[in-house]
């Protein structure tokens, strides 16, 4: 293990902790700075769209806006992040995603604001991140270290849950007083402060050597990552079950809004609607603690395979609740094993890929997995939900999920976390 890779001196036993490595938690820093914003805009941009629009479906766009950048623009932002400075890639984007986002509040104050633009903006900031996540990927595993990557995914994971804890209430409750349009100023500003934070990294956050190889065109680094994702059985698989998981995701963050309204009685600006957004904290939460005990009982493959038939019962009990309290509790147990199978995919991926390939195949895999998945689920909760209800949308949602839980074991991840645990 090199210095660089896992902040060690030369001739050190071992990696330093996390807790003791100032370089990660700048990083970390960055990642809660940003996420403080961003779980703003997760709860006010629905609620904002659908209060200027009355529409499940348009409320599903808001959804669609995040998240198909990823579809449109993760292949090239994967082979770009492997290629040129990922702090300066990280940076940029954090700038670009502020000065974008601070549009919003500045429309409303004069009185422009409407739907498209704030869609708009969504897409934009969005297509900006994708290019932070794609370097990102390459960054964290060259920051920690490849024997710290679980460890600094849940510590990462944990720290960002801490804040969703205390953030989805508050904007709740203040939702009741102030305008949502106003509210994304925070996030503009999160932006920023993670820029200066990513700024005083000391380490590298990728192999400079690199950059004095032989120019290669970016499809064929595209290529390349493709080629090593496909080619891998337990990253595809991994990947396109993967995908049926973040299907029910999108379908629920794009029907929260709409069935807490019309199912559970909770309009908008009910500071009530804050605490659904917190219950999934709480459950993010138990799976940053859980998932490291976890991946060392059994391994990555059996993780994928044990919580992702409970993610599909925790997206079909939603469905089905009708009291308030009762759908918080199956909020939060469904964000457990929900998010688990997220911290458990990246890790399985990251651990897998060559150090060259890292922003390629992550960023290829969560175009895949999260990108498509969430596009088509929202899309797909928003038309079902505008002809049936929220409930039916979320209920086809769960049943995808089960889809892709099958699939998981009859594939090759059960041979494989079958020769994984023997040995553990």
């Amino acid at each position: 293990m090199t210095a660089t890779a896992g902040s060690a001196a030369p001739g050190a036993a071992g990696p330093s902790p996390l807790r003791r490595d100032p370089d990660f938690q700048r990083y970390a820093a960055a990642r809660v700075a940003s996420l403080i914003g961003s779980a703003i805009t997760y709860i006010a941009m629905p609620v904002l769209i659908y209060q200027m629009t009355g529409s499940n479906l348009w409320t599903a766009f808001a959804v669609v806006a995040e998240t198909l950048p990823y579809v449109c623009l993760g292949l090239f932002a994967g082979a770009l992040a492997d290629r040129v400075d990922r702090r300066r890639v990280m940076i940029t984007s954090d700038v670009v995603s502020g000065v974008l986002l601070a549009s919003v509040p500045v429309a409303y104050f004069l009185g422009g604001l409407t739907a498209p633009h704030a869609l708009a903006v969504g897409f934009v900031s969005q297509a900006s991140f994708v290019f932070f996540d794609a370097a990102n990927f390459g960054a964290l595993p060259t920051l920690a270290g490849v024997s710290r990557i679980a460890a600094a995914q849940s510590f990462v994971f944990g720290a960002s849950t801490a804040v969703e804890l205390v953030v989805p209430g508050l904007v709740g409750a203040a939702l009741a007083v102030v305008a949502p349009g106003p509210l994304l100023a925070l996030d503009a500003i999160s932006f920023l402060a993670s820029a200066l934070l990513i700024r005083a990294i000391a380490r590298p956050l990728w192999d400079a050597s690199r950059a004095s190889a032989a120019p290669r065109r970016l499809g064929a680094d595209i290529r390349d990552g493709l080629r090593f994702l496909w080619g891998h059985p337990i990253v595809r698989i991994n990947v396109l079950v993967g995908m049926t998981q973040s299907f029910s995701g999108g379908a629920f963050v794009g029907q929260l809004v709409p069935w807490a309204d019309q199912v559970l009685g909770v309009p908008p600006g009910d500071r009530r609607l804050g605490l659904m957004f917190t219950a999934w904290a709480v459950g993010s939460l138990g799976a940053s603690a859980l998932y490291p005990r976890l991946s060392r009982w059994r391994g990555e493959a059996w993780v994928t395979l044990l919580a992702l038939p409970l993610s599909a019962l925790g997206a079909m009990a939603c469905a089905l609740a009708r009291d308030w309290w009762v759908a918080v509790a199956f909020v939060a147990a469904w964000g457990v094993v929900y998010v688990t199978v997220i911290i458990n995919s990246i890790t399985l991926r990251q651990r897998i890929t060559p150090e060259h390939l890292q922003s390629r195949v992550n960023t290829t895999g969560r175009m895949l997995a999260y990108g498509v998945g969430s596009v088509s689920g929202a899309l797909t909760a928003g038309v079902v939900s505008e002809a049936a209800g929220p409930r039916t949308a979320l209920a086809l949602a769960a049943g995808v999920t089960a889809a892709g839980a099958v699939a998981a074991w009859l594939s090759p991840l059960r041979r494989h976390g079958l020769e994984a645990s023997a040995r553990l």
